[in-house]
């Protein structure tokens, strides 16, 4: 009688033990179901040292903790620009209370006529809170575009010396510890940015 109980026992053990394992690989084996493409270990990390709209020089450590969206662009962007920025804040703005973890740094690829006054004004045009533009002499542009391998080029002056700048326009999500998540691009409908910053967010 008291084997008979203890083989039940030591049965119903490794029953608990099987269920347990079970509910741990399911848990591992659960995947987010993101929007935008994921590039987790393709896009290098956060890194970068430029001349901030924050005040002084800023460095990828400045925003660790942050999840942080990365555009390249200029000032006298006439649609792409202004259109995918417009996009990113108004993501921003529904992510309530959260948007505090949320930062958006835009590059600009035109540091010729790009100061650091004309950019400030720039990105406060759009969330003063939550954008911050970055701004390096042309071999530190050079160095961030070519470590996301993002492209651009000058169009010729016109008479008054006006000219446009071919660029890449994708937007990279970073992890709270600088690591390459998500890639987005200014087709990306607001509401995918949304649903996945939220994802990250809960992370």
């Amino acid at each position: 009688m008291m084997n008979r109980l203890f083989e039940d026992l030591r049965a119903l053990r490794r029953l608990f033990a099987g269920l347990l394992m079970i509910v741990a690989l399911a848990g591992c084996q659960h995947k987010q179901n993101w929007h935008l493409k994921n590039v987790t270990h393709i896009v290098a990390p956060l890194q970068f040292s430029m001349q901030s709209t924050a005040g002084g020089t800023a460095t990828a450590k400045d925003f660790r903790g942050k999840l942080v969206m990365l555009y390249f662009g200029y000032t006298h962007c006439p649609d792409v620009c202004p259109t995918t920025l417009a996009k990113l804040s108004s993501a921003i703005g529904q992510l309530g209370p959260q948007s505090k973890d949320v930062r958006v740094l835009f590059v600009t690829v035109d540091p010729k006529r790009d100061d650091i006054k004309t950019l400030t004004a720039y990105v406060d045009a759009f969330d003063p809170k939550h954008f911050v533009g970055l701004r390096g002499n042309v071999a530190a542009t050079e160095a961030i575009a070519k470590r996301y391998r993002v492209a651009y080029s000058y169009e010729k002056p016109d008479a008054s010396g006006n000219y446009a700048v071919n660029h890449s326009a994708a937007v990279f999500i970073f992890g709270r510890h600088g690591n390459a998540r998500l890639l987005g691009t200014e087709a990306t409908p607001t509401k995918d940015f949304v649903a996945d910053l939220k994802q990250l967010l809960s992370d």
